[in-house]
């Protein structure tokens, strides 16, 4: 969609604000932007708790602020804790001579939207959530009266998918963004193949995945499921499981996968890696990725997976549609339906000239549309137009 827009001769200072004391997807997101931002038309700064983004960041050359954002929800201190970091961002935001202000999740936006009033800037939303909570709200009109808020407040809000944007008001403002993937650093077979000697899995084992935060909406009971009916044609198949408790999360969801995993027969085939920092390795090892969640406001991993040149199989909802061509970089099943998702991939498994085509597919496909440099260079005319006329 041509080059790199022209914002002025030198660079303009940004402030980028997130949350998250770990690594989620949001996060990994707004790395990969940090990193292919044209740095001759931005200055970067990122507000964050301590942690493994401020690092991060750091190591690509941004300018790190260290700056809580406590959970408000339920929180006895909500008043102090909001109107002290929203204080502490203004007050940043004119430290560093900021132009512009970007909140990267909902939290950081509740924080953004009185610090860019108190600043006196625009601030730009970047929507990566069906909700304002992490699920269905409990009071589906106090959702809307916050999106109605945001979205008023704004100068311009991102969504990075179609789905996701269908849940906001304010269609004037929004631009669809997705999400985006260094396709380079995807596919490298030798790392598969370690990972399955380091795991212990037969060469010619077929291999079926799935990745994600162990949590419940993320549909690896749906998995195991399905995985026990391809077992029954496919004995010498091994399913991994690859995803841990991040957030501070601890339920009793992983304990209870392990135990379905043994009731179903599964105990021998299915590996429960844990939370990998890298999931590249994981993914060359398998031959079908499988997303069995409820619907994903975009779902990166997906992209991940077809950008590792492997066939996805997941429910037609949610962004999947987006992300999945149905028929040719993987098969879309009704939602829901296990049975469906359990025939997709033993069709798949049982047709490798079919699966290696889709995975060709998939990587052309995600080099398309799914590019790091892409979204880099659509935030980035989103931003140039969240600007004031005239920027100091």
């Amino acid at each position: 969609m041509g080059g790199r827009p022209t914002v002025t001769s030198r660079s303009l200072p940004i402030l980028f604000v997130d949350h998250a004391p770990a690594l989620g997807g949001a996060e990994r997101s707004l790395l990969l932007l940090l990193k292919h931002l044209n740095r001759h038309a931005w200055q970067p700064h990122l507000a964050c708790a301590s942690g493994p983004l401020a690092e991060e960041a750091a190591a690509l050359g941004v300018s790190v602020h260290v700056v809580p954002l406590p959970r408000l929800r339920r929180s006895p201190r909500f008043p102090a804790d909001w109107l002290r970091g929203a204080r502490a961002l203004a007050r940043l935001a004119r430290q560093i001579g900021a132009v512009l202000l970007h909140a990267n999740t909902v939290r950081a936006a509740l924080y953004v939207a009185p610090a860019a009033r108190l600043a006196g800037l625009p601030y730009v939303w970047h929507m990566r959530d069906f909700w304002l909570s992490e699920g269905r709200p409990r009071w589906p009109r106090l959702d809307v009266l916050g999106k109605r808020l945001l979205c008023g407040t704004a100068a311009r809000v991102i969504a990075n998918s179609r789905a996701v944007a269908a849940h906001l008001p304010r269609s004037d403002k929004i631009t669809v963004v997705y999400n985006g993937v260094e396709v380079t650093h995807f596919g490298r077979l030798s790392a598969g193949a370690r990972f399955r000697q380091e795991h212990g899995i037969p060469p010619d084992a077929p291999v079926v995945g799935t990745v994600g935060r162990l949590r419940p909406w993320k549909g690896h009971h749906r998995f195991l499921h399905a995985m026990a009916r391809v077992a029954r044609k496919a004995p010498k198949a091994r399913f991994l499981v690859v995803g841990g408790a991040l957030f501070g999360v601890d339920d009793e969801y992983p304990q209870h996968l392990r135990r379905l995993a043994a009731d179903l027969g599964l105990a021998e085939q299915v590996i429960f890696t844990g939370h990998l920092h890298d999931v590249r390795p994981a993914l060359a090892a398998m031959d079908v990725f499988v997303h069995a969640g409820d619907p994903e406001p975009f779902g990166l991993v997906n992209v991940e997976a077809l950008a590792a040149g492997k066939p996805v199989v997941a429910f037609a909802h949610g962004a999947l549609p987006e992300i999945v061509v149905h028929g040719k970089t993987g098969l879309l099943v009704p939602p829901g339906d296990v049975d469906a998702l359990a025939h997709a991939v033993w069709a798949l498994l049982a047709d490798p000239d079919r699966r290696r085509a889709m995975g060709r597919w998939g990587r052309e496909r995600v080099a398309a549309h799914f590019s790091a440099e892409q979204m880099a260079q659509n935030v980035e005319r989103v931003l140039v137009g969240a600007l004031p006329s005239r920027p100091p």
